[in-house]
């Protein structure tokens, strides 16, 4: 079977800064059913949603999950692989999506990516600020608990 192409979701994302050496972290939610079978994690990175572009039959592995208080998102100093998403199409499989996380200075690095950018080129590496990258995990999760 034919495998198609990534399909494209974007998210409004506040400007970035002029030199385009910091992205910004959006964390969004599917409410799961009736709109799909399960609620899961959308992570926007400069607007773009990492996880479909990366392998569309991925779905990101659930918000309480990913987003926790000390959870596997938030960066430390050592380096660390961190399951991000589950294959979900043609059925629930044995693949995952993973991100290599790292906390250096007041920088949030996100490694082993390879995903089509906007300008169609491969993103391998993303970096975000400390402040921003923990205050939109905590946003998210606090957007969780009134659900």
């Amino acid at each position: 079977m034919p495998r198609r192409p990534p399909r494209t979701l974007r998210a409004a994302v506040p400007a970035r800064q002029s030199d385009g050496a910091v992205s910004t972290l959006l964390i969004s939610a599917c409410p799961g059913p009736s709109v799909c079978g399960a609620v899961h994690t959308y992570l926007f990175v400069d607007g773009l949603e990492v996880v479909a572009r990366s392998d569309n039959r991925m779905a990101g592995l659930a918000p309480g999950q990913l987003l926790r208080p000390g959870g596997p998102l938030y960066p430390t100093d050592t380096p660390r692989h961190v399951e991000v998403a589950a294959q979900q199409q043609p059925e629930p499989g044995p693949d995952r999506l993973t991100v290599r996380i790292q906390l250096r200075g007041g920088t949030v690095i996100w490694s082993d990516l390879m995903y089509p950018g906007p300008d169609g080129r491969v993103v391998e590496e993303v970096r975000f600020s400390l402040e921003q990258y923990v205050g939109e995990i905590e946003r998210a999760y606090a957007a969780l608990e009134g659900c």
